[in-house]
């Protein structure tokens, strides 16, 4: 197992993992979200059970916070982590996000992806837990410290630039395939030239903004 070292950016080992091994939980899903900020497409969420006897060490040592990885890193980390993994992807609507908040859709979206693997444990990356058929704990910075959540960080990453990538090929102009739905300069251009998307965040500001103004116009 690796351990931490003394250093002021943590990397994510099995701490956690262990801890829930000791009250008798087997099944630990590291459970984590991408997409609550931008502009546009769903809320995508991962739970990835790891097979800690089967994982590569090497591969291990790698896998971290998806924030820290570039997107060629985590393409390469997902394909290699996935044979040694469970891992169920939920997401959440943009009208679902729109009709509950993006708070909500969120805790809805882990909790599709965690019915996928069905675990008896879960740690959340976060401070809030969503409604799960299982006991769970909220980690803040979890995808920092717990490598099952650093591994859901990243296919939940991947998944949502996936889908995103190709929205951007569907509607171009708005420069998702690199903003990623974010509120860019390059998107807010589009949004002004274009106009609103049914991809686009109706309940966020910036797009509640331009519907107004729509309005006005009439």
């Amino acid at each position: 197992m690796r351990t931490r070292p003394e250093r002021e950016t943590p990397i994510p080992d099995f701490i956690f993992e262990d801890r829930a091994l000791q009250e008798g939980h087997r099944r630990i899903a590291g459970i984590d979200e991408a997409g609550r900020g931008p502009w546009a497409g769903p809320v995508v969420a991962a739970a990835v059970i790891l097979s800690r006897d089967e994982l590569p060490a090497q591969l291990a040592e790698r896998i971290d916070d998806s924030k820290k990885l570039n997107e060629d890193q985590r393409e390469e980390l997902l394909s290699g982590f996935a044979p040694f993994a469970e891992i169920g992807i939920g997401r959440a609507s943009v009208e679902e996000i729109d009709e509950l908040n993006i708070l909500q859709a969120t805790m809805v979206a882990m909790a599709r992806a965690a019915g996928q693997v069905n675990p008896d444990f879960a740690l959340v990356d976060g401070n809030r837990r969503p409604g799960l058929q299982c006991g769970s704990l909220a980690v803040v910075k979890g995808d920092s410290l717990s490598l099952s959540i650093a591994a859901a960080s990243i296919a939940a990453k991947v998944t949502r630039d996936r889908i995103m990538r190709e929205l951007d090929r569907r509607f171009p102009g708005f420069g998702w395939a690199g903003n990623k739905g974010y509120g860019t300069a390059e998107h807010r251009a589009g949004l002004n030239r274009l106009g609103i998307t049914p991809h686009h965040r109706r309940s966020f500001a910036p797009i509640a903004e331009l519907l107004d103004q729509d309005v006005e116009s009439r």
